[in-house]
């Protein structure tokens, strides 16, 4: 259920999002679109992601920075909208250089997100688990992530700074790009495809060391280069974020996947019944009494 505490009810969803991060380790799923962004409320997860690889999949596209900004901001904004828990959105690139990137702050901030995150791949941007991935150059990055700060209207708007560094360069450029980044203004960290729990550990550490007390995040997206730990296990590591962008509609596709497979041989969903939600749990979940009644 969403939180109803008296303190969170006065705050923004920036300040609750920096809030939640600077407190506790949290799980935080990702929504493709505004009714899967309810269940994740109502379930009781106080973070929602919207990546830009769902995004693209449900427009029938791959994850290779086809998005433009307002196709990316009309879809996050529908998300944010439907909740009232913090949402982070997935900005790739940034959409270009450092103007591009401002801008896409002013859109987003404008759009109800609460946290907004970059990567340092080059525009032609992959998957950030497959092979083949370019970078650009440290300085170019941290000139998004110094435009990004600026642009800000609320300051409490989060800039996740995710690097890509591990699989092109190796796990200490990573770190030395991350601490750039952190010196740059970003507000959180984000090392992508990590491949394993002691480089994990070793990346926190690094950070620790170096005095950096911004929020690390991980990505536990599944079939990729990085074992899938737990929440608890990245809480012991120094993790406060840990995403779960794809599992939601990656669970759904292969629902619908083996229905239509079902349905297809005996021209019938009788036996799929207790699989679905219900008329009347759609329509709980839809709020849809309360709608016809305002």
């Amino acid at each position: 259920m969403p939180n109803t505490d008296k303190d969170s009810a006065t705050q923004t969803k920036t300040s609750r999002l920096r809030e939640l991060l600077s407190t506790r380790t949290l799980a935080i799923p990702g929504a493709f679109n505004a009714l899967v962004a309810m269940q994740i409320e109502r379930a009781g997860f106080e973070i929602a992601y919207v990546s830009g690889a769902t995004i693209s999949a449900c427009r029938g596209v791959p994850d290779i920075g086809l998005l433009t900004l307002s196709e990316m901001a009309g879809e996050a904004e529908r998300i944010a909208r439907a909740v009232s828990i913090p949402t982070i959105v997935d900005a790739d690139t940034g959409y270009g250089g450092p103007t591009q990137v401002a801008e896409a702050v002013r859109v987003f901030e404008e759009s109800d997100l609460a946290g907004m995150q970059i990567e340092d791949q080059d525009t032609a941007k992959k998957c950030g688990h497959l092979s083949g991935k370019s970078l650009v150059p440290v300085e170019e990055m941290a000139a998004k992530i110094k435009a990004a700060v600026r642009a800000k209207t609320d300051q409490n708007f989060m800039i996740v700074a995710r690097t890509d560094a591990r699989a092109v360069e190796g796990l200490e450029a990573a770190i030395q790009r991350a601490v750039t980044y952190a010196e740059a203004g970003a507000d959180a960290l984000f090392p992508e495809a990590l491949e394993s729990l002691e480089e994990f550990r070793v990346f926190a550490r690094e950070i620790q060391k170096r005095r950096i007390t911004v929020p690390l995040i991980a990505n536990m997206t599944e079939f990729g280069k990085t074992p899938l730990l737990s929440v608890e296990e990245f809480e012991h590591l120094g993790y406060r974020g840990v995403l779960f962008p794809v599992t939601g509609l990656r669970t759904a596709l292969q629902a619908v996947d083996r229905l239509l497979a079902e349905l297809k041989l005996f021209g019938s969903q009788k036996d799929w019944l207790h699989h679905m939600m219900t008329r009347r749990e759609l329509y709980s979940l839809l709020r849809y009494t309360d709608t016809q009644e305002r």
